[in-house]
């Protein structure tokens, strides 16, 4: 670790807790922001002459407090702060006294309501995920950006708007009760797998860029963890991320073409995340309160313990499935226990399962690669090329697209005829 890496590392560590403390304080997300930042530039400053302090939250918070009291006495603006505010910029030991009073029900709120004004219901899903990787995680509107795929100042504009939402939505700083912390918990498990999902959703020519925002979320589940010890959805949550981020080395080829979870090389995937999801999802097992998260990462555990494709526990898996669907009703879902249907009776008790589903699903590309792949087992191939066709009309990326078009290569090689197959040999 090189000589600033430390504080790189304390920085980042302490920043949820620390701007979520300074949120409280200000109860104005920019001025908590702003005196986190002037906070990390004094640190720059101080920690590497006197060394780390004793708590590095606790330091920047205090200083942090500080710069901003005295920002708002500066400019003169009349704004109430928290009657627990008063002069302490004219305490000797802030320091040792703020730690005594960051108590883990102020922790677990502090992070809890940052988290949660990041995905405020009134941002719509792109925002809530620009605000936590800005404000949460410290990412910079260039790598956020980067991520995205789109330009620092559509990002920055992205993000200045969720702001002025927040702002709007004036989100209560009282301790939540019981009631409202589980919604909260919910709505940020929900987030960070959005985070997750935008990252994981990435073709093979964007993987690497995007490949952060899964690192980043399974830090955040990680976080929730850490405050939520006992909650075996966030168990669930964090499980499944890990389990899904496992594979992540496996999933492209060398030219980034999809490469399907049956035919990928088991060797690549990631060991030791999958031990850490494989533990959290049968330590969140016991506790006997299933909910979406662990039924995701139950379903993805059985994949991870197959150590062949031949392995895979599918009958299991279509229960599973079908847990879900009770739990949360989806075509989606019912698309993917289709596929575990396919593979415990058959493609066509799979092609009849999802038949219902083509209205609802008419715009959604999975729904008819998954189609064309019934019906090219059944030999229909016919259909399958129209399914197809339609498929690669929709695919998101390129990846999804030449995935569906080798499909489509090989339909066209079993349906010439055989003399003409072997005078090409």
């Amino acid at each position: 670790m090189t000589d600033t890496a430390w504080i790189d590392a304390a920085l980042t560590s302490a920043r949820p807790q620390a701007v979520g403390a300074l949120l409280r304080y200000f109860r104005d997300l920019d001025r908590a922001e702003e005196a986190y930042q002037n906070a990390c530039l004094r640190a720059l400053k101080s920690w590497p002459q006197n060394g780390p302090p004793r708590d590095p939250a606790a330091w920047l918070i205090m200083v942090g407090r500080n710069v901003g009291i005295d920002e708002v006495r500066r400019s003169r603006k009349q704004e109430a702060l928290p009657d627990d505010d008063q002069a302490i910029s004219d305490l000797d030991d802030a320091e040792d006294a703020l730690a005594e009073r960051l108590d883990g029900s102020h922790y677990r709120d502090d992070i809890l309501r940052l988290l949660f004004i990041c995905c405020h219901p009134d941002l719509p899903p792109t925002q809530q995920i620009a605000l936590a990787l800005r404000i949460v995680s410290g990412l910079s509107v260039k790598q956020i950006a980067r991520a995205f795929l789109v330009s620092e100042a559509a990002m920055e504009q992205r993000i200045t708007r969720a702001k002025a939402r927040v702002a709007e939505a004036k989100v209560p700083f009282e301790a939540p009760g019981a009631v409202e912390r589980s919604e909260r918990l919910a709505s940020v498990a929900a987030m960070i797998y959005l985070i997750f999902n935008e990252g994981y959703s990435a073709s093979g020519d964007t993987a690497e860029i995007r490949s952060p925002l899964c690192e980043e979320a399974i830090r955040l589940a990680r976080l929730l963890l850490r405050l939520f010890q006992s909650e075996p959805e966030i168990m669930g949550l964090t499980a499944l991320l890990l389990l899904q981020h496992a594979r992540a080395a496996a999933r492209f080829d060398a030219d980034g073409a999809v490469i399907l979870l049956e035919d990928q090389d088991r060797r690549r995937w990631n060991r030791p995340l999958i031990a850490e999801g494989l533990a959290l999802i049968d330590k969140a097992m016991r506790h006997r309160s299933s909910g979406p998260y662990q039924v995701q990462a139950a379903i993805a555990a059985l994949h991870a313990r197959a150590e062949t494709p031949e392995d895979t526990d599918w009958k299991q898996i279509e229960l599973l499935y079908g847990a879900l669907e009770i739990m949360q009703p989806s075509p989606v879902v019912t698309l993917n226990r289709a596929v575990a249907v396919s593979k415990v009776r058959g493609p066509e008790a799979a092609l009849e399962m999802i038949e219902p589903l083509a209205q609802r699903l008419q715009n959604y590309f999975h729904f008819y690669g998954v189609r064309g792949a019934f019906l090219m087992q059944l030999g229909r191939n016919d259909e399958a090329r129209t399914a197809f066709d339609r498929a690669i009309a929709l695919a998101n990326t390129t990846a999804e697209a030449a995935h569906i078009r080798m499909h489509l290569d090989r339909l066209m090689r079993d349906s010439q005829p055989r003399d003409a197959k072997s005078s090409k040999k």
